[in-house]
């Protein structure tokens, strides 16, 4: 499918964005580990999150969908009735997790520490993404894993149960790998120790604490005793990934006003808001409350004058999915910016270094790929071209924010790709862009 996007001449309206991805993942799985019911309200549309769901209905978890309407544009409400850490059943065929880092990681965790044999795949860009990282230390643990490439890439085979306790060092910050051992450390004997080399997401850590784990941070190291979940409700607050895209097409564009209610903003994934803030960015923050631990807010973005920045060091793992979108941001600073220390792009869905480079060129955007990140040279000026997804979803919706202010009209290949972590995206950008009637978007197949 493609997709064509105009210039628009303003772009407004109030907008509510997808349930965060990384917690809709924990939700599911930490509630289905729990012995009880419980409720997610706002659970993510994205096809990533229905890996998460399918994989735990061939585990024997029950979910029962409770959304009023069964448009995918609406919030979802699930039902997960847990049966405890020792009610999952050995799956009868190879579980699956599509595009989604976060459930084969996750799940692989968890299964390490079950008394039964699974298999996990992926697709095919998922199978060429790095899993090593889990399954050295889990195999440490006492798991036996095995996976293609000398147990470096899925499909992984996992062999699970009587783990022990172990003493672990990331050599990268990712809050995937972090959540994989802490999942397994429920099963393990003794304390689970995590030493990490920045601030990673902690979500996983936050919502343990409120089911009642004893997770205790210490700097960059995290520990986990062991005991059973308790099952408990959760409002997922709005996806500040999927928020990132509407910041940066209202502070970008000369004539635009966009609000964006309920927002999650826990500080391990501000980075894309201070980046932007330090840019000069008009956005302000309205309406702060709580949830679950987590902080919520209402964002009002407006037609910025930006200025360039570099991004590097701890920053990058609180912003790491949203560079693409930054990169837009950018192109209309003033000066030139720098992104440094983010060679773990090249291992996302996509490279991320080298495909956004190559396609924002497309767009006449002046960028220079570096081994672990872009240099961004500012002034704007995009027209409108054909470019393409390389079937990575957040790439396809930063061709699309661009073709919003670029001359002329954007293709955009592959643009179905979206749905993997957000379904009305394309809806969402004909409301805010005037409904298509003098702009916006146009698919065709």
């Amino acid at each position: 499918m493609k997709t064509m996007v105009q210039s628009a001449r303003r772009l407004e309206g109030t907008i509510v964005v997808p349930g965060d991805k990384s917690i809709s993942h924990r939700a599911a799985i930490f509630n289905a580990l729990a012995k009880g019911d419980a409720r997610v309200y706002n659970f993510s549309s994205g096809q990533d999150c229905d890996s998460t769901l399918r994989c735990l209905g061939q585990l024997g978890v029950s979910i029962e969908e409770r959304s009023a309407s069964s448009d995918k544009n609406d919030p979802r409400e699930l039902l997960i009735h847990g049966g405890g850490p020792q009610a999952l059943k050995e799956p009868k065929t190879i579980l699956n997790a599509g595009n989604s880092g976060t459930t084969i990681r996750l799940m692989s965790g968890m299964l390490a520490g079950q008394p039964f044999y699974s298999q996990i795949t992926g697709d095919r860009s998922l199978r060429s993404r790095p899993m090593g990282r889990i399954v050295e230390p889990l195999t440490r643990m006492g798991a036996r894993i095995k996976g293609r490439k000398n147990n470096t890439l899925a499909p992984l085979s996992i062999s699970g149960g009587n783990l022990q306790a172990i003493e672990h060092t990331l050599p990268v910050a990712s809050a995937q790998v972090k959540s994989a051992l802490l999942l397994a450390g429920l099963f393990a004997k003794g304390i689970t120790i995590i030493h990490q080399p920045a601030t990673s997401r902690d979500h996983t850590e936050l919502m343990f604490r409120a089911m009642g784990i004893n997770v205790e941070s210490d700097g960059l190291t995290v520990s986990l005793t062991p005991k059973p979940l308790v099952p408990i409700d959760v409002e997922v607050p709005g996806d500040i990934s999927s928020a990132a895209f509407w910041l940066v097409a209202a502070i970008i564009h000369p004539n635009s006003s966009i609000k964006i209610v309920g927002v999650g903003l826990n500080p391990t994934r501000t980075g894309i808001l201070d980046a932007l803030l330090a840019m000069g960015a008009n956005i302000v923050v309205e309406n702060v409350r709580a949830s679950g631990g987590e902080t919520i807010a209402d964002l009002v973005a407006q037609s910025s004058h930006l200025s360039a920045i570099k991004v590097d060091g701890a920053m990058i793992p609180r912003l790491i999915d949203e560079i693409p979108i930054l990169a837009v941001a950018a192109l209309f600073a003033r000066g030139t910016t720098e992104v440094r220390d983010a060679a773990e792009l090249r291992l996302k869905e996509s490279d991320r270094i080298k495909t956004t480079a190559q396609e924002l060129r497309r767009l006449g955007g002046q960028i220079d790929e570096l081994a672990d990140g872009m240099r961004i040279y500012g002034g704007g000026g995009l027209y409108g071209n054909s470019c393409h997804s390389h079937g990575d979803h957040r790439l396809a919706m930063t061709l699309a924010i661009a073709g919003l202010v670029a001359k002329g009209q954007t293709t955009v290949e592959s643009a179905q790709v979206a749905s993997v972590s957000y379904p009305s995206f394309w809806k969402t950008l004909q409301h805010i862009s005037g409904q298509g009637k003098a702009f916006g978007t146009k698919t065709q197949t």
